[in-house]
Formats: structure tokens, C-alpha cells, sequence
């Protein structure tokens, strides 16, 4: 999908705009409302049993909060931020995975808008197709990219010739790669020469690295999902926004 181009708010104005969006107080069960934990009345019911705390202390009903206030259900942070975002990008083949880059290639940045500013979360290499989570939310990139929140992401792996039952246990079971070995890993053969390949480590080149070390280079690589993020209408190149329930699918991926 390509969106619409708006005209760009003059930079202070706008600068002034967030900031007092910021500092604007809210009712608690409104904030909790947007951020995906029930209906008003179900957010009432939440601070009224105690489940919700506002800067480490027990909420109670008529509460407020900003944009600034930490605030946690069952002890578990919830995103408050008026102006955060989410973009889910299916990143094509030959776009680099950063805002942007010397040698003047296309970046994945070059395909969501340019206003909020977001930032990729993780890394899709310059030849591997999929998907790809932008964002201006900090702490949830955090956890999504976090190696001990244990966040599963899905690859179909393209490879040479079809690999053995040893190569597949090799794969399952651990990798000896230069960096040390890798996690386990679920791991099938869907067809011939394609590996379904379900991670939750976030190294570099991770998922080539791991097949080529069996003796099965990749010759092409695709993430299908993130946690239990998937969408496999959306378009090589395009994006969409997230949906509250799936920014709040995310986050409780990140639960422990």
C-alpha cells in the first residue's frame, strides 16, 4: 500500500504539539482502553481490584496519567504514549535494514512514512524477504529484540538439495557456529528443498549461518512471523499499522 503523502507540520510546531499531547492527562481506564486491555468498563474493573499500578503505586478509579507515567497491570508495563507506533512492512529483497546508508541503497525506511520517525526493530539482512516491525516505541522494541524475552520469529528457508535426517537434528538440537552454538531451534522439511525454521536468538545472518554450516546454503529466505504476528496477504514492499490487538499480542509475547 502506498499512503498518501500529507503536508509536514512546521518542525517546532509540531515539537510543541507532542509535548503538550505529553503532558496532557488522561483517565486511567481511557489509556488502558487504547492500549488493547478490554473495554472501559473491564479497564474499571482492573484498577478497582488493585491490578494496576501509576509509577509503582496502586491505581485507583478517577485516576490520571501523561504520556510520561510508567503504568503496569499485574506488574506487567503497559504502552501510555499517545504518539507511539507500528508499522508491519514486508520487506522485499535488496533493501537494507537500517534509516539509511552510505552507499546510497533503498533502506526499509525509504518504504514506511517519514512522519513519527520510526526505527526498524531487529534486522532482516539485505536478501532476506518478510516481515519487518517499525516503530517509535523503545521499550517494546526492547523486548521484541531482547534474546531473554524469547521472542519466536518463523523463516521459510529456500535451500540446496534436501536435507538429511542428521542435518535437520543438527539444526534442532544446536549449531556450532564461529559465535558459539546456537539455541534449539523447530525445525521441518515442508518440501523438498524448504525448511520452515522457528528461532528466538537474534544473531546476524543467524538462519543462513545455521544451514550453511549443515552443508544446505540458503538460496532464498523469507520471515513468515513475528511471535504470532503473521500476514500473509501483505504485499512485497507494503505496510500497514498495527492494530491495538496486535501491538497487544506483541507486548504479552514479551511476558514471563
Amino acid at each position: 500500500m502506498t499512503p498518501t503523502e500529507e503536508p509536514l507540520l512546521d518542525t517546532k510546531s509540531q515539537g510543541e504539539r507532542l509535548q503538550g499531547e505529553r503532558l496532557q492527562k488522561e483517565r486511567l481506564q481511557k489509556v488502558l482502553a487504547r492500549a488493547g486491555m478490554g473495554s472501559r468498563r473491564a479497564c474499571e474493573e482492573l484498577i478497582a481490584a488493585g491490578r494496576v499500578q501509576i509509577d509503582g503505586i496502586i491505581a485507583e478509579l478517577g485516576d490520571r496519567v501523561t504520556d510520561d507515567s510508567e503504568v503496569t497491570v499485574d506488574g506487567n508495563v503497559i504502552t501510555v504514549r499517545s504518539d507511539l507506533i507500528c508499522y508491519l512492512l514486508n520487506k522485499p529483497a535488496g533493501v537494507v535494514t537500517t534509516a539509511d546508508d552510505p552507499q546510497g541503497r533503498q533502506t526499509v525506511i525509504d518504504l514506511v512514512p517519514t512522519e513519527p520517525r520510526v526505527f526498524p526493530v531487529g534486522r532482516l539482512d539485505y536478501q532476506t524477504e518478510g516481515l519487518l516491525l517499525l516503530t517509535n516505541d523503545g521499550g517494546l522494541a526492547h523486548r521484541l529484540t531482547h534474546p531473554s524475552f524469547g521472542v519466536d520469529k518463523e523463516y521459510l528457508a529456500h535451500v540446496t538439495d534436501t536435507p538429511s535426517r542428521a542435518a535437520l537434528r543438527r539444526l534442532r538440537q544446536g549449531v556450532e557456529l564461529e559465535d558459539g552454538i546456537t539455541a534449539k531451534a523447530q525445525v521441518s522439511l515442508i518440501s523438498k528443498n524448504v525448511l520452515r525454521i522457528v528461532i528466538h536468538e537474534g544473531r546476524n545472518r543467524q538462519v543462513r549461518r545455521m544451514c550453511e554450516a549443515v552443508g544446505h546454503p540458503v538460496k532464498r529466505l523469507v520471515r513468515t512471523r513475528i511471535a504470532n504476528l503473521k500476514d500473509p496477504h501483505l504485499a512485497t514492499g507494503s505496510w500497514r499499522i498495527l492494530t491495538v490487538a496486535e501491538i497487544r499480542s506483541l507486548e504479552a509475547a514479551t511476558y514471563h
